[in-house]
């Protein structure tokens, strides 16, 4: 089964500035996703989405293959995730490159991922494809949407006005409801044709996996606290 594992790194980060490329314990923190993927013994190659020339100097030197510059109109702050990966995918189309049955998504800001937890997900995907579209790491959430608002003109509105036939789930005991989950974008793997024929990220069916939180990396107190952690994990 092939895979190939695209890292997304565009240069606009607002909270750190160059945060993909900053220093993180001797290295570009970029560096971490490249290496933990380069050491996996299911991933055949490492790709690079970046729009940034010195991001890409930077990756290729660490043997990261960056065929391209990513086109600016995708990487801007409220650019997704699919539009990337449908312009990844079709390079490799327009390139004559064979498609991976797979593509791993690694985010940088998830230095502290470790490789048996990559290749515990890489794993357990592949046991699993035929029955699911997409694979997402999650951990437990101790919010319910159940019980969550939005507020419009003014106005505190419920997101669930009714719930599995129970009226006003905001009001009820939180113990008559399942346990909640959230996606964290440590480690998401997805069928290259559920992008290609969907047009989707995830699909219709995603394997959960659940997993403790680890630190993903938005801003200085993030850095600090992900950095302490590092032996840690």
């Amino acid at each position: 089964m092939l895979i190939y594992s695209l890292i997304t790194a565009r240069s606009g980060s607002k909270g750190i500035k160059d945060k993909n490329i900053i220093d993180y314990n001797g290295f570009p923190l970029i560096y971490h996703s490249i290496k933990i993927s380069q050491d996996s013994k299911f991933i055949k190659r490492t790709f690079v989405s970046t729009d940034s020339e010195k991001y890409a100097s930077i990756c290729k030197s660490y043997d990261a293959e960056v065929p391209f510059i990513r086109p600016s109109n995708i990487a801007q702050d409220l650019s997704t995730d699919l539009e990337v990966f449908e312009h990844f995918i079709n390079y490799l189309k327009e390139h004559n490159e064979i498609l991976p049955d797979i593509i791993l998504h690694l985010r940088p800001t998830y230095p502290n991922r470790n490789l048996k937890l990559l290749n515990t997900c890489i794993e357990t995907f592949k046991n699993n494809i035929h029955n699911y579209d997409s694979f997402r790491t999650v951990c437990a959430f101790d919010k319910l949407p159940q019980k969550m608002y939005y507020i419009e003109n003014n106005t505190l509105t419920p997101y669930y006005k009714e719930y599995n036939g129970m009226k006003e789930p905001y009001n009820m005991p939180r113990q008559l409801f399942e346990t909640s989950y959230i996606h964290n974008g440590c480690i998401d793997l997805i069928k290259t044709e559920t992008i290609t024929n969907l047009n989707s990220m995830s699909g219709n069916k995603i394997f959960p996996f659940i997993m403790n939180d680890i630190d993903d990396i938005d801003n200085i107190e993030d850095l600090e606290k992900s950095k302490k952690n590092y032996k840690k994990y």
